[in-house]
């Protein structure tokens, strides 16, 4: 099954856009959808509080990593500052996604460029 998302009009995918996506695509109805969709999240959420690694097929992995102390600086006063130890969230994406982005990259390689030429941006006269 796949999603067609041409109705979306900001940089990033949000929750309420995927289960809008949901709603009109599948026919779950729109409190079903925000459910599942948070349902999902929270799931993957708790999993990676746990410290376990969350796979999604096709898609790539989320991992736990946890960072060491290190010393800091603060960059208006120069001021030396410890770094305490975190733990923080990383995402490595699969070989389908990466395959799938490196072939849409390709395409749009293959695509004439929509913008003027470079002479035209910078304000020069073309004959």
């Amino acid at each position: 099954m796949e999603f067609k998302i041409d109705a979306i009009e900001t940089p990033a995918l949000t929750k309420a856009q995927l289960s809008e996506l949901l709603f009109e695509q599948i026919g779950l109805n729109k409190r079903e959808a925000k459910d599942m969709v948070e349902a999902f999240f929270d799931v993957i959420g708790q999993r990676l509080i746990e410290g376990d690694e969350v796979k999604i097929s096709g898609f790539g992995n989320f991992q736990i990593r946890t960072k060491a102390a290190r010393p800091g600086r603060n960059p208006r006063t120069g001021e030396s500052i410890p770094i305490g130890p975190r733990r923080v969230a990383v995402f490595h994406a699969s070989a389908k996604l990466k395959e799938q982005l490196h072939e849409a990259v390709a395409a749009d390689a293959q695509t004439p460029m929509a913008v003027a030429p470079a002479e035209v941006r910078r304000g020069a006269e073309v004959d």
